[in-house]
């Protein structure tokens, strides 16, 4: 490819300055971020486990840390809100229930699908990832809120615990 080709591949994007220029990795995933937002709204639902799938990689992959997020939906599983709960560092995140517990009763959700990213790349659930999905299970089923799901997002891989029989 020669150079007048290569600089027509590049994203151009305004600072805020006005000048343009050629748009970083993470600036693209920022800014699919806000898209993908302004496609899952409040109150759409989530009709199988593959739009999930997508959203969640389109909100997680790509982080340099560990982020646990959950969707708070109705009982007919719209969407009340995308949280992301906690926040860690490249291996781990605390996850509190009682802080979940309180997101999902403020919200009055019905229903959760949680989900956590591996910044290695790798979405193979953890012994930890499974403790403390029992735990939320547990906790949430207290005040009548089901678990749907559990998502580990690896790249642009992932896993369902729901898939795996791990719920």
């Amino acid at each position: 490819m020669n150079r007048i080709a290569q600089s027509h591949a590049k994203l151009l994007v305004r600072d805020a300055k006005g000048r343009y220029a050629a748009a970083t990795p993470e600036v693209i995933l920022e800014v699919a971020r806000q898209v993908i937002d302004q496609k899952m709204q409040r109150g759409e639902k989530f009709t199988s486990p593959q739009v999930t799938k997508d959203y969640l990689q389109m909100k997680l992959a790509g982080l340099e840390h560990e982020v646990f997020a959950a969707l708070f939906l109705d009982n007919q599983h719209r969407l009340i809100a995308y949280r992301e709960m906690f926040r860690g560092t490249i291996d781990s995140a605390s996850v509190h229930p009682r802080e979940v517990v309180k997101e999902a009763l403020a919200l009055n959700a019905g229903a959760i699908i949680m989900a956590h990213n591996h910044p290695s790349g790798h979405p193979e659930p953890s012994a930890a990832d499974q403790q403390i999905t029992r735990r939320l299970s547990d906790a949430l089923a207290l005040v009548d809120v089901r678990i749907l799901d559990h998502i580990v997002i690896g790249g642009f891989a992932s896993v369902s615990f729901a898939e795996r029989g791990l719920l």
